[in-house]
């Protein structure tokens, strides 16, 4: 009896759905990336080898259907939303929105009849990133933040 009483007690975990589906989220982020203008640039720099995003888990995607979280990089005009929102629409849940850079989050420099003054008129934002031009460490600091706020989260049991 002596063998099987001490066999299991480094091999048991006890833990939550919450952790585990959170901890499945932040380990394999798949951002879709919408550049408009240029933080578009950036935000293609922070994917590129010297940034290195997949040593945290975070790939860019080039459809919606397998994307989680869109990246919503530049000058948002009011020609532009319909397509953001169809894009967003197609997207599965649970899903996140980043805004990025200064004409994203509030419209710029840029206060004229045709440009949004901020994308979270129309969608939730979940992580802005400051900045014109934002750097990719800004990026990369902000979807860092972003999986510290999908740890946060409960799904399966509501408070």
């Amino acid at each position: 009896m002596g063998l099987i009483e001490n066999r299991f007690e480094k091999n048991v975990l006890v833990t939550t759905v919450d952790s585990v589906l959170n901890w499945a989220r932040t380990s394999s982020m798949w951002p879709l990336t919408f550049g408009l203008a240029c933080c578009a640039i950036e935000m293609m720099a922070t994917g590129s080898a010297h940034y290195d995003l997949d040593r945290f888990g975070i790939i860019f995607r080039a459809t919606p259907r397998q994307a989680d979280i869109i990246i919503i990089a530049g000058t948002v005009t009011k020609k532009m939303v319909p397509p953001i929102l169809k894009v967003y629409n197609q997207m599965p849940d649970p899903k996140w929105v980043v805004a990025m850079g200064s004409c994203a989050t509030t419209g710029g420099p840029f206060k004229t009849y045709s440009v949004v003054q901020g994308i979270d008129k129309y969608l939730p934002v979940d992580v802005y990133v400051p900045g014109c031009q934002p750097r990719p460490q800004t990026l990369i600091a902000s979807l860092v933040h972003l999986q510290d706020k999908i740890k946060a989260e409960h799904t399966i049991a509501k408070k």
